[in-house]
């Protein structure tokens, strides 16, 4: 029935553990949009602090050199280092960048950036941004599977893609020549992370090579044979269906008895104790 097959990708990258051992899946941003991200935040500052200096330069004419340096020396701090990082840790990792190409900072275990990440973020980006012209931040995005800059390295930081595409509903259809064997099929619940990569294969096998498609049919059957019983005489990607829409059904199933469950309870649940007195 399943053949053996090239290995699939590696989804380390996508694949996010939380605290509580919950496996999510999360898509970091690509190297192109925290490119272009990283050129229109650039861009806002350096408005910003030419925007300052002109200000400066049209109502203090009367500063004396070394009072006119160290404000500008405050506007580029200010510029460079305090917008950044007020922006970020106002907006919760969303500046205008990240907002025009859908991608949010996020620390490295998914929560929510603070103070001192935005801050080594800011610091390291006076070098590796504007003291280079992004030179610095691109070779060290390229080199690093996430897209990382410099700073996001030191701050434990990555740029997470929030604007995905809005899940489609998948079709799923049992092979007809399934049917009786449906019928008394065993369908242990898959794990999370195998149910995920089974219906994105499901999604995707019409876009593969052929190839592709049969060697990485082939290793999902064999993860998922040891939760079926009995096995079909099928080949693996028509086996890969019919699991996932056995699993389906049954979950579907558990979940109309569970809410029916609730509803006998509702009266129950929603009156007081036997005896106990209305006020």
């Amino acid at each position: 029935m399943m053949q053996a097959g090239p290995g699939s990708a590696s989804q380390d990258d996508r694949e996010l553990v939380t605290g509580e051992a919950v496996a999510l899946d999360v898509k970091p941003a690509s190297y192109i949009l925290r490119a272009a991200g990283c050129i229109i935040d650039w861009l806002v500052s350096m408005l910003v602090m030419f925007g300052c200096i002109l200000l400066l330069a049209a109502t203090g004419g009367g500063l004396d050199q070394a009072l006119a340096r160290a404000l500008i020396v405050l506007i580029l701090v200010f510029g460079m280092v305090v917008l950044p990082t007020t922006v970020e840790l106002v907006s919760r990792g969303r500046s205008l960048g990240k907002l025009a190409v859908g991608a949010r900072i996020v620390r490295d275990d998914g929560g929510a950036i603070g103070f001192r990440h935005s801050f080594i973020r800011a610091l390291v980006g006076v070098l590796e941004i504007f003291m280079t012209v992004g030179a610095v931040a691109a070779l060290t995005g390229l080199l690093n599977t996430r897209s990382k800059r410099l700073g996001d390295l030191l701050a434990g930081t990555y740029s997470q893609l929030v604007r995905v595409p809005k899940p489609t509903p998948l079709p799923l259809y049992l092979a007809p020549h399934l049917t009786t064997w449906a019928a008394t099929a065993d369908v242990a619940r898959l794990p999370d992370r195998l149910s995920r990569r089974i219906a994105q294969f499901i999604r995707q096998a019409p876009d593969l090579t052929p190839a592709a498609r049969l060697g990485l049919s082939a290793e999902l059957a064999r993860e998922a044979a040891p939760y079926v019983s009995p096995l079909p005489p099928v080949d693996a990607e028509t086996f890969l269906v019919a699991v996932a829409v056995l699993r389906r059904e049954r979950d579907a199933r558990g979940l109309a008895l569970e809410q029916q469950r609730l509803e006998r309870l509702e009266p129950v649940l929603g009156t007081l104790p036997h005896g106990f007195p209305e006020r």
